[in-house]
């Protein structure tokens, strides 16, 4: 009975062992075609992508061929053959068609120091890279199969497209994967001893010496590395974090797809991202920080919790992020046919700080779940479709129908009136063609623009993959979506250089662009990197609220005209989708580029919509007889002209135009535009023009860009104060309302305001020589209308100049002192202002300004200026001095410069010779200090009248009294000075051009005019010094100072006392997003439109 016991244990027992393994050959393999990726295969272990092959191996998935997956064989990347000491390469396929899973597991790449042939003391030593970083081929190989309508997956895991990956790779990448890197790694180390542990990289012990720092941690802890600033963060247990390390916390989408909740802890490297869509991310890193824990993270600007997986669904594919080595792993069991291995694996992984218990009870169970969803026969759900009007195989969702835009909503055609907003490029601290804005950012955007009752932008060129993601997601979560007008932009110098639209490589540009244009918005192109452009991954289709094309730019006269001139006998044109009637050969030429476009987007997509070309009022089709400038009249581009046939007909065309308030000149001078009566029974010239405009067209008219900026300079005037420049944001406002109002009432399509927002990047004609243009889009030029059309402000507005002393805690204390008028100068700084602050004797609220007034005076450029003022007795300056500024009252205060450093006399007496000659002698130190003033226009003549209108210029000195805070009930955005006579304080602030800064941010200023080269040049000045008189009046045209700070020496301000406020220069503006006073009146003009 003993026998007979014991041989049934045995094989009870052998059933137990053998069961699983006759399961798992009794199972049915699966076939999967898994294309691995690893770049970082040092030596033969290839632990880099061996848990990948484990899981496929395990779970029986099997190669097309019937074989099963090898991590020595089934892989791309760098293969190392220790045996002979040597490398070779397997290259990634051109094709990835027959793939179903593609796996980035690392593509790091291999470092010399890395071979196991090269005998070095410790990991990570800097040596020379064989080989890494992911191509953009490669990365094009992969999205051209993720395209494909057969379903694919991708897995993509840390190190993948971090360094050594070109920059334009990696955007592509995690704009793919909506995983934006923070460019911080981390990992957990059981001793930070580097004694005691060599796999703390070389690398960085190096880097941390070379901080002056000493590496003298030990212990338990974490150490994160920001790869491109080269900062080193470390954490150590106990003090920073509690003993549970780091893990993994899924959300409750990841739970419900993993069946997991939480993991083990995670000891490998990982690196900080953060998802761009909050309901992607399917798991968070989560680690017990103690406060003093949060506040080290929090010093640097990481995150306390941030995403380690990350999942999208797409029609054809899902893709996957892991922010972790995940399937790294040294070992893996020998046998892998054996049903529920990974089971009893997870169930026998005890030790919490092993490597292998998260990767049997985390890695392998989501892997397993990727697979099966991957094999699955059901589709992933498309999303719901917009309502789209089909004819002959075609789609649209826009059309002209006789003089009204229309949009399909919900089955049936609904009149559109456009009302919405132009969105550029620019953005603080970059060149627009950098294209730094991020998807989040235009997200934010759109919501602001949907808020305001927006229901349209138009972008005039090619923005990055984030801006159509950020609409098509925008549009698909609210009801009201904003429609998008799209541009494609050609390049104006070769036009202007030719002078021949038909130019063959200017067309051949131009219309490669078309195409890609039409590619992107359909979510199909990838377009590589080329300075000055947008480029990237872009896959979301935002076709359907693309309800119009506005083509080119505004055209230089001179061009249409020789092009015209040059082709005479060229006919019209004639094509499949468009011709023209009677046309011009330029005319001619932008029907050739509708067909160009319309037949691409027909036979590559089969849809069409409705077309324009950008034209301005220089170039329209009216003549103009009160013009003075033979340019701004030569010449006029007909749209009528332009005729659509065939199923280009079902969408229509309409005219877009640029139309301004206060140029060209002939809308200040026609007899029939300044007399001409709106609807609110006022003079009107701007709706004088837009009816002339609308009679002379039989296509409706869409206003493309109209506005007016909210800026402290002045361009151009208008005769009813639709001027451009010189507004308050409020004054802004109003007339942008009005002058929308125009356009209705003058029975146009609607407009689009010029612009979302303000344009640092941007110039003005008449400061254009005052600045470096290299270094423009890193400070905010309050004296350029030009950058500051936008509804909304980055500008920080560091001091409000509001009458409270609370934002001058961080400011720079020049003086202190206890003297009878004047006892504090303070000074301070942003990327706008020069700000100071005057505390005198407080209390007087009759006439603050009774007894006299202040004078600032300042040196900013060193061996010039004036060592006194004209007229002011009393006082010597060692250093000459460049400015005052004359706090004279609140109507009389004004900046000066000294006459020896005005480029505007300079400018237009010695070069242009556009005014007569001062009397004063061009000279140093004469101590004359003169009105600032800035050209508005020439001397120009009415043809039809013979009127001559003189030079005409302003004085920008002049300052305005008023409360600068955004947030006070007289907020006045032209403010430049407030005075406190409670308190006896007075706040100035100075744009920095009006001292002839031409760029702050490097503390450069203009050179000495007469003894340079006119303003050219300039140098580099270590700051200002500055100092204060008060002064009283001695006779009708001089004051005599009563009061310093410093105290003269005598009469003397001397070398000695006078102080300099410096400050530290910059290439990365800081900045704030502020929505003007503006933005809440053009909202309230819009959201009562009833559609």
């Amino acid at each position: 009975m003993k026998a007979l016991l014991i041989k049934l244990s045995i094989g009870l027992l052998l059933l137990l062992m053998f069961l699983p393994v006759a399961l798992w050959y009794l199972k049915e393999p699966t076939e999967l075609q898994v294309t691995i990726l690893d770049k970082t295969v040092p030596d033969e272990t290839y632990r880099e992508h061996l848990g990948i092959t484990w899981v496929l191996n395990s779970y029986k998935y099997e190669k097309k061929d019937g074989s099963s997956y090898h991590a020595a064989t089934d892989y791309y990347g760098f293969v190392p053959n220790e045996s002979e000491q040597t490398y070779s390469v397997q290259p990634l396929p051109e094709s990835l068609d027959d793939a179903d899973v593609i796996y980035v597991a690392d593509t790091y790449g291999v470092y010399e120091e890395d071979l196991p042939w090269i005998d070095l003391e410790r990991e990570g030593t800097r040596s020379e890279l064989l080989y890494g970083g992911l191509e953009m081929e490669e990365w094009q190989t992969i999205y051209d199969r993720l395209q494909q309508e057969k379903r694919s997956t991708l897995i993509v895991e840390f190190n993948s497209f971090a360094s050594p990956t070109e920059e334009n790779v990696r955007d592509s990448v995690s704009e793919y994967l909506y995983v934006k890197r923070s460019g911080w790694i981390g990992r957990y180390f059981q001793e930070l001893d580097h004694e005691l542990n060599d796999e703390i990289p070389a690398w960085m012990l190096d880097h941390y010496n070379e901080l002056g720092l000493e590496w003298n941690y030990e212990g338990p802890g974490f150490i994160l590395v920001d790869e491109e600033a080269q900062e080193i963060v470390v954490l150590l247990e106990k003090e920073h974090f509690n003993e549970k390390g780091i893990r993994m916390s899924f959300t409750e989408r990841g739970q419900e797809l993993f069946n997991l909740t939480t993991s083990p802890n995670y000891l490998y490297w990982f690196d900080v991202v953060e998802a761009e869509r909050e309901e992607d991310v399917l798991a968070y890193y989560d680690w017990d920080l103690t406060d003093e824990g949060k506040a080290e993270l929090l010093k640097h600007d990481l995150p306390i919790q941030f995403a380690a997986v990350v999942g999208h669904d797409r029609p054809q594919s899902r893709s996957f992020y892991f922010a972790g080595d995940f399937t790294d792993i040294a070992e893996v069991p020998k046998v892998h046919q054996y049903k529920g291995i990974n089971k009893l694996k997870a169930l026998l992984a005890w030790d919490d700080f092993s490597e292998e218990r998260f990767f049997w009870k985390t890695y392998v169970p989501m892997m397993k779940t990727i697979l099966e969803l991957h094999t699955a026969e059901t589709l992933i759900e498309p999303e719901e479709a917009v309502a789209v009007a089909q004819k002959d195989g075609l789609a649209y969702t826009a059309r002209i129908k006789d003089q009204d835009y229309e949009v399909f909503v919900d089955d049936e055609w609904k009149k559109l009136q456009i009302h919405g907003v132009n969105l550029g490029m620019g953005k603080p601290g970059t060149f627009p063609g950098e294209a730094a804005i991020k998807e989040k950012d235009y997200y934010r955007w759109f919501e602001q623009i949907g808020e305001m009752g927006g229901n349209a932008i138009r972008v005039y060129t090619l923005h990055p993959p984030g801006f159509y993601h950020a609409l098509k997601r925008y549009n698909e979560q609210h009801e009201n979506p904003i429609y998008l007008f799209h541009g494609v932009w050609i390049d104006e110098e070769p036009l202007e250089d030719t002078l021949d639209a038909f130019d063959e490589e200017t067309n051949e540009e131009f219309q490669q662009e078309m195409k890609r244009i039409v590619d992107v918005i359909h979510g199909n192109a990838v377009v590589d990197p080329n300075p000055g452009h947008a480029h990237g991954v872009y896959q979301a289709d935002v076709s359907p609220y693309t309800i119009g094309w506005i083509i080119g730019i505004e055209w230089y006269p001179h061009t249409v005209k020789a092009t015209n001139k040059n082709n005479p006998d060229i006919g019209d044109y004639d094509g499949k989708y468009v011709e023209t009637k009677d046309a011009e050969p330029f005319e001619y030429w932008l029907a050739n580029q509708f067909d160009i476009l319309l037949s691409y987007e027909i036979e590559q997509y089969n849809w069409i919509r409705p077309v324009s070309f950008t034209n301005w009022v220089t170039t329209d089709l009216l003549t103009h007889p009160a013009e003075p400038n033979e340019d701004e009249d030569l010449v006029g581009v007909d749209p009528n002209v332009i005729h659509l046939k065939g199923p280009a007909t079902e969408t229509n065309q309409f005219a877009s135009y640029h139309v301004y308030p206060y140029y060209p000149d002939f809308l200040n001078y026609e007899e029939d535009y300044i007399h001409y009566v709106d609807h609110r029974g006022e003079l009107n010239n701007y709706a004088g023009y837009l009816k002339d405009l609308h009679d002379a067209h039989d296509l409706p008219i869409l206003i493309a860009e109209f506005g007016v900026p909210a800026s402290r300079g002045l361009t151009h005037e208008n005769p009813f104060g639709k001027n451009q420049g010189f507004l308050s944001e409020e004054e802004q406002g109003k007339i942008v309302v009005e002058l929308f109002e125009d356009i209705i009432e003058e029975k146009l399509l609607g407009g689009l305001i010029f612009t979302w927002q303000d344009e640092w990047f941007k110039r003005t004609w008449n400061t254009m020589d005052y600045d470096n243009p290299d270094r423009r889009p890193f400070w905010s030029n309050a004296q350029t209308n030009e950058q500051q059309f936008g509804l909304l402000s980055f500008d920080r507005l560091k001091v409000k100049v509001n009458g409270d002393d609370q934002d001058w805690e961080d400011a720079s204390l020049l003086y202190e002192e206890d003297h009878p008028y004047v006892k504090r100068l303070y000074m301070d700084h942003d990327e706008r202002y020069l700000y100071f602050r005057i505390d005198m004797k407080s209390g007087s609220t009759d006439d603050f300004f009774k007894d006299g007034f202040p004078i600032l005076v300042l040196d900013t450029l060193p061996g010039q200026g004036n060592e006194h003022i004209k007229e002011v007795e009393g006082v010597t300056f060692d250093h000459g001095i460049d400015f005052i500024i004359e706090l004279k009252g609140y109507d009389e205060s004004r900046v000066k410069v000294d006459a020896y450093y005005d480029f505007f006399t300079y400018q237009y007496s010695q070069i242009y010779q556009m005014i007569e000659e001062t009397s004063i002698e061009p000279q140093n130190n004469t101590g004359v200090f003169q009105k600032i003033h800035y050209a508005l226009n020439q001397e120009i003549r009415i043809p039809s009248t013979n009127e001559v209108i003189p030079f005409s210029y302003y004085e920008t000195g002049e300052l305005r009294h008023g409360n600068g805070d955004p947030e006070a009930d007289d907020y006045d955005s032209l403010a430049d000075f407030f005075v406190n006579e409670e308190k006896g304080m007075i706040e100035v602030r100075i744009p920095w051009l009006l001292l002839s800064f031409k760029d702050p941010s490097q503390r450069e200023v203009m050179s000495a005019i007469y003894e340079g080269e006119g303003g050219e040049t300039s140098e580099i000045i270590e700051g200002v010094r500055a100092a204060v008189l008060f002064v009283e009046p001695k006779d009708d045209d001089s004051y005599q100072v009563v009061d310093a700070l410093p105290a003269l020496d005598g009469d003397r301000l001397t070398d000695e006392v006078m102080n300099m406020y410096t400050w530290e220069t910059w290439d990365i503006p800081l900045y704030e997003e502020r929505l003007k006073q503006s933005y809440d009146l053009v909202k309230e003009a819009f959201t009562s439109i009833k559609e």
